[in-house]
């Protein structure tokens, strides 16, 4: 490239001109830092009013100053002088607790209130026994052509879930013959206890997931024992939590979400990275400092701060005394949207990039469908109301703002993220590797599911949970679905009518308007819907950033 020294122009650039490359810097980072603070004195505003830190005794910030922060920042400074990855590592631990318990407490809802544990069970082993004779049919897939095995699959979910002849057969009037797998499992003359039952689902599938963790540190052996620790310490929760004041599902869940995973995450670091083991002290110091400054304050009895999120504001109904609403309704409600929501858009999304990227013709059909696709993520979420409204409700006759059309609603609203998001991390997988694996031989089905799937799914999920957190946060289209702004009890079925944190927001700012309700309910419930958000956004930023450390 030509280059004129004495003027300072370069061919096809013009003139350089490092001042004005110097100044556009700058403002790009004053637009940022102004956008931050902005945001932040906006969040501390409104935290300020729902946890009113400074209705606190001196002695409570005196306690937790001496037992946790100076305790907590003497740890990190030496940590962070010593070796950084050790102090990530630590964070990434107390991280990690707070996370899963904030998700232990939207699952113990889910199974203290709206799904039995039986029932839980019951569909677990529905769809695991049929998983199995899948898998081992798979071992035998080149002995089995594939028309075969995909109808053997079909035919035992659909047993194993719905029984003979089932749906299909009660639709022309033909008797039940074999009962599916929930139906024998409920029907037993001896059941299990609710913790058991739990402890046998949700329990095995953790300790199955903590076993495979530890096989990949170190062997098949390693697993297994990693694996029956697991389930026993959940099995041992269940049984010994009343003796600690916690009744045995909860406590079954605590120790499978947040107690299990926790522990052999900070495990296995401590093994593969033997040099980051100090960091260990980061949590336990940390974890160590709240607990001790929790009993001290309690034992000298310093008041805390006079916080609208407490216990009663998250166990509670809506009331119209600010003082006595809750959230725990709402809560429950957005729990089950984005269940729904996530089972809808997933599968939908994911398999539409896969096929658009992989198998789709690059012709006037398919750009058509691309810039439809992209114009379709920026709608309105408004306009999604008004579609699922047109759609589901008018068009198909089904009831009003329940949970799966309110779910299905919100799966539309996200839906054309998801397929953007999951694309591009499709479109990052190198296509060397695409061309190494048809090299062997591999047919396009082969390397799509074993090459570019398995590389891509990082950025495929963390997409997908970005776009939940804004499914979470919606309020219009729930609106225009018809859902009630207010609840007094759980939705229990995909039937039953269903409000979210936003609607609930909504309502105290709006329909019950008053002084209580803007400086008490209305700032406690942006903190615990922040802070939900906060959490599911820390998955997929801790996924992005393993994701991008393994390149």
């Amino acid at each position: 490239m030509a280059t004129d020294t004495e003027t300072g122009e370069i061919e096809s650039f013009g003139e350089v001109n490092k001042t004005v490359g110097a100044v556009f810097k700058y403002v790009l980072l004053a637009a940022t830092l102004f956008g931050i603070v902005v945001l932040g004195a906006l969040l501390v505003y409104v935290a300020n009013d729902a946890i009113q830190p400074l209705t606190a005794d001196p002695g409570w910030y005196l306690t937790f100053l001496l037992a946790l922060v100076l305790p907590t920042l003497g740890v990190g400074t030496f940590l962070y002088r010593r070796d950084t990855d050790a102090l990530r590592f630590g964070a990434m631990t107390v991280g990690m607790t707070v996370v899963t318990l904030m998700f232990a407490g939207g699952t113990g809802m889910i199974f203290v209130d709206i799904l039995p544990p039986l029932v839980f069970l019951a569909y677990a082993l529905a769809l695991a026994l049929p998983s199995a004779a899948v898998l081992a049919l798979q071992r035998r897939s080149r002995e089995v052509p594939f028309l075969t095995r995909a109808g053997v699959t079909t035919l035992a979910f659909y047993v194993a879930l719905f029984g003979l002849p089932g749906p299909v057969g009660a639709a022309v009037g033909l008797p039940t013959v074999v009962p599916g797998v929930p139906g024998l499992v409920q029907s037993a003359p001896v059941i299990p206890l609710d913790w058991m039952s739990l402890a046998a689902s949700l329990g095995l599938l953790v300790a199955a997931v903590v076993g495979a963790y530890a096989a990949s540190l170190r062997d098949r052996r390693a697993g297994a024992v990693a694996g029956a620790a697991a389930l026993a310490a959940i099995a041992g929760a269940g049984a010994l939590g009343p003796a600690v004041g916690v009744t045995p599902v909860p406590a079954v869940v605590l120790a499978s979400v947040a107690g299990v995973p926790t522990v052999a995450y900070a495990a296995g670091g401590a093994v593969s990275r033997p040099r980051d083991r100090v960091g260990l002290l980061f949590p336990a110091v940390a974890i160590g400092g709240a607990l001790l400054g929790a009993a001290a304050v309690d034992a000298f009895g310093f008041a805390g701060p006079r916080s609208w999120v407490d216990w009663q504001f998250l166990t509670s109904a809506h009331s119209r005394n600010a003082v006595d609403a809750g959230l725990y309704p709402a809560i429950g409600g957005s729990i089950l949207l984005m269940v729904t929501v996530a089972v809808l858009s997933f599968p939908l999304g994911v398999g539409a990039a896969v096929y658009l990227e992989e198998y789709a013709p690059d012709n006037r059909f398919t750009r058509f469908i691309d810039v439809n696709i992209s114009n379709l993520a920026g709608v309105p979420s408004v306009v999604y109301g008004l579609l699922g409204l047109g759609v589901f409700v008018t068009y198909l006759g089904r009831p009003t703002g329940t949970v799966l059309i309110g779910g299905a609603t919100l799966a539309l609203l996200i839906l054309p993220i998801v397929i953007i998001s999951s694309r591009e991390a499709i479109r990052s997988v190198p296509n060397e590797m695409r061309e190494a694996s048809y090299g062997m031989g591999a047919t396009k089905w082969q390397t799509v599911r074993k090459v570019v799937l398995p590389r891509a799914f990082p950025g495929i999920l963390t997409g997908t949970i970005l776009a939940l957190g804004r499914a979470i946060g919606e309020t219009a289209p729930l609106i225009m679905i018809g859902a009630p702004s207010v609840l007094f009890s759980l939705p229990t079925e995909l039937s039953s009518k269903v409000s979210a944190m936003p609607l609930q927001v909504f309502a105290w700012s709006s329909l019950f308007a008053s002084e209580d309700f803007y400086t008490k309910a209305v700032p406690a419930g942006v903190v615990v819907l922040v802070s939900v958000l906060l959490a599911m956004n820390s998955i997929a930023i801790v996924l992005r950033n393993k994701y991008q450390s393994e390149q």
